[in-house]
């Protein structure tokens, strides 16, 4: 396996952190993977080592306030920020594996921008073989009703106001080796600001909005027992959708850090047939 790690200019002329993984032999497809809200590009390690072997090549950043990326933590200007950086990155990814087929993946918070990305730039990802959704925030989330709505109230005189989410950390996974590295991790923050609230709202609501104009082959996974961003969301979304190449995966008593959970090996065998029956598609165009 080759690691890369390296910047690019995400909008507004900002650096954002990056970094690749790559097999020895030539890659069959590239998997893109966007993290959630006070998450990093590190945090991926059972994909990684489960798809590499299988000659997938991995791409994934750091969100702008995030992990080693610049910006107050949990903080955007609009979410446009977010749709730049991820159109930058995929355009760094296109260029330098040129003729390769290619997925985006979300995961939780990178789950809404993932899936708002695809609705938003149609023309961009017919690029894609498809996208995933691992526990996407779409709907009901374990934030505080109340610092949701003081986040709204906030966004539009104090718009960098910080609060700790609030979210319960043992909500993560049921492995708790996951949780005891999750906690020692300095890369992870669980802060959000009062812009960043009334955005990823817009946001939620326009992605669950357009759904029927989703246009490419589409995998959601959520865990059942998901108290972070709950399943019925994914669910609403999913019967949305008009595209016929559409799957939704509901995993038992599963929690929200999905590829981290104890019953990750499933998941990710089911994320492999999935990617696998669409690199034969043939879909792609560069």
């Amino acid at each position: 396996m080759h690691h890369h790690q390296g910047t690019f200019l995400g909008a507004g002329g900002l650096n954002l952190y990056y970094q690749s993984w790559h097999p020895q032999e030539q890659t069959r497809a590239i998997l893109v993977i966007v993290h959630g809200l006070g998450g990093h590009s590190g945090l991926y390690g059972n994909i990684v080592n489960h798809l590499i072997p299988k000659n997938y090549a991995i791409y994934s950043f750091d969100l702008r306030g995030h992990g080693r990326s610049p910006g107050k933590r949990g903080y955007i200007n609009n979410w446009d920020e977010f749709r730049q950086d991820l159109q930058a990155f995929f355009n760094l990814i296109t260029t330098q594996e040129a003729e390769c087929p290619c997925f985006l993946l979300g995961h939780s918070l990178g789950g809404v921008i993932v899936l708002d990305f695809v609705l938003r730039y149609p023309q961009i990802t017919k690029k894609l073989q498809g996208a995933i959704a691992l526990a996407p925030s779409i709907g009901k989330v374990g934030i505080s009703p109340f610092k949701l709505f003081l986040g709204r109230i906030l966004s539009r005189i104090l718009p960098s106001f910080s609060l700790n989410t609030g979210m319960n950390p043992n909500f993560a996974s049921r492995d708790e080796k996951v949780l005891a590295a999750y906690a020692q991790d300095p890369l992870r923050h669980t802060r959000g600001t009062a812009r960043l609230a009334t955005e990823f709202a817009i946001a939620v609501a326009e992605v669950q909005n357009g759904a029927e104009n989703f246009c490419i082959p589409l995998l959601i996974m959520h865990g059942s027992a998901d108290q972070v961003a709950l399943p019925e969301g994914s669910l609403e979304f999913f019967h949305k959708v008009t595209f016929p190449d559409k799957q939704f995966r509901e995993y038992p008593e599963t929690y929200h850090e999905i590829q981290s959970d104890i019953n990750y090996p499933e998941i990710l065998g089911d994320m492999e047939d999935w990617l696998e029956s669409h690199i034969k598609s043939k879909r792609y165009i560069f």
